[in-house]
């Protein structure tokens, strides 16, 4: 029987892939390699948590696995590709960067005013209650064709430029700073309808403003809510000539988006998620709208995505009850 080390160099030679090459320490046997997988289920994800309307304040909150249908998704895309020129502005933030345009209500980037009948009614004689300023342009519209409308707002600095806005055009608007989810001061049972354009985009605890709402208005009475389609959160434009836009996040993930250098918060607001805080604050969902971009405000806002995907989601709640 031949020595032990003459034994180990006749089974090295034999079964090479048995033994380990020690002085490689990439693959010694203490060292563990991290899958990708186990990265992301370490890695903390931004907190939702914080106060209703515009806070920006987001901290951290226990770490979670990902939903098992998310796929090999583990890594969180940026918002914009960096290898991809952005060519439009982001709908995301809508309306920050459309035009002035006070002759129509517009429902989100590129909608115009052409299911408002259908949506609210006429409005002469109304009142009706706008949740988020803009710049003026739906109030002013709404005023225009005999509403008598209210306008609230968390931001001073927006009401500013809205209340500017209807002063110049001659039409008489009620503007209140205050957070959107308290309307303590306005008289419940007294709207005849409630438009909330992208103001809800960055408010977490949409149910709780709907049931501020709900207070407000008549029985029967309609919420009309547009936001950031889902599937405009989830894709981004190829580059050019490479066909359909690319999957760039997970439908489920649920973690806040930032939006351009001012780092605007934009939160993930699922269809599902809406119609149910609807129904429970005691709403009658009877409209779920997908439209197609137009051209209300040009090509600012129009990327080649929008040929295969809307960017606006619309929902209409009549009011349950007394």
């Amino acid at each position: 029987m031949g020595t032990r080390a003459a034994m180990a160099t006749r089974l090295g030679k034999l079964h090479p892939a048995r033994l380990p090459t020690l002085t490689d320490t990439t693959t010694a046997p203490n060292l563990r390699t991290v899958s990708s997988h186990d990265a992301a289920d370490r890695r903390g994800v931004p907190d939702r948590a914080g106060s209703i309307g515009q806070s920006e304040n987001v901290a951290q909150r226990p770490q979670r696995r990902r939903h098992p249908s998310a796929g090999n998704l583990n890594e969180p895309p940026e918002v914009v590709a960096a290898s991809v020129p952005e060519t439009s502005l982001s709908t995301l933030t809508y309306p920050v960067g459309a035009p002035f345009n006070p002759t129509r209500v517009r429902f989100g980037p590129g909608l115009a005013d052409e299911a408002l009948d259908r949506l609210i009614g006429t409005p002469e004689g109304k009142r009706i209650l706008e949740l988020g300023a803009g710049d003026g342009s739906n109030a002013i519209a709404l005023a225009r064709r005999g509403a008598r409308v209210f306008v609230v707002d968390s931001s001073a600095e927006r009401l500013a430029v809205a209340r500017a806005n209807a002063d110049a055009a001659g039409v008489r608007v009620e503007f209140r700073h205050s957070d959107l989810a308290e309307l303590a001061d306005v008289r419940a049972d007294r709207l005849d309808g409630c438009l909330a354009v992208y103001s809800l985009a960055r408010v977490v605890d949409v149910a709780r403003v709907f049931r501020q709402v709900h207070r407000l208005l008549r029985t029967e009475a309609p919420l009309v809510v547009s936001l950031p389609h889902p599937l405009e959160l989830l894709t981004h434009d190829s580059s050019p000539n490479e066909g359909p836009p690319t999957l760039t996040r997970s439908a489920f993930d649920d973690s806040r988006i930032f939006v351009g250098p001012e780092q605007i918060p934009v939160e993930p607001h699922h269809t599902a998620d809406i119609v149910t805080a609807l129904t429970r604050s005691s709403f009658h969902v009877d409209a779920v709208l997908e439209p197609p971009m137009g051209s209300a405000d040009g090509d600012v806002f129009r990327a080649p995505r929008h040929d295969y995907i809307p960017a606006t989601a619309i929902y209409r709640g009549r009011k349950l009850g007394t």
